[in-house]
């Protein structure tokens, strides 16, 4: 599990964020482990240092009179290269073995249209 403490450099609150909007974009984030988890720890910490550093890029809309800055959204700290790098760490790959598990035997429908078999 991804814990806001494995985010160095940010506030608590700051990498919960981080970490509930990386678990929204790539659901199976807190199974990882071994070098996959220290890929996706990387990702959300160039996430966080994008995020603290707030410069001009990330802001929406700026007034002057009572001076007020608004940022764009949260999600928006992940860019679509981090987006997808984090969704391809959770993907399963299928297996190779083939399908694991008993099947009904061959009836009526199989007499009519047999199956090929390749063996």
């Amino acid at each position: 599990m991804i814990r806001p403490d494995d985010l160095t450099g940010v506030d608590a609150t700051l990498a919960r964020r981080i970490i509930a909007v990386g678990r929204s974009i790539a659901p199976g984030i807190d199974n990882l482990a071994g070098d996959l988890r220290e890929d996706a720890l990387a990702i959300l910490a160039g996430v966080a240092g994008e995020a603290k550093a707030r410069g001009s890029r990330l802001v929406k809309s700026q007034r002057i009179g009572p001076a007020s800055v608004d940022y764009t959204a949260t999600a928006s700290w992940f860019s679509e290269d981090d987006k997808n790098a984090l969704r391809n760490l959770c993907v399963v790959t299928p297996s190779t073995q083939g399908p694991i598990g008993q099947f009904p035997a061959a009836g009526m429908v199989s007499r009519v249209w047999p199956e090929l078999r390749e063996c």
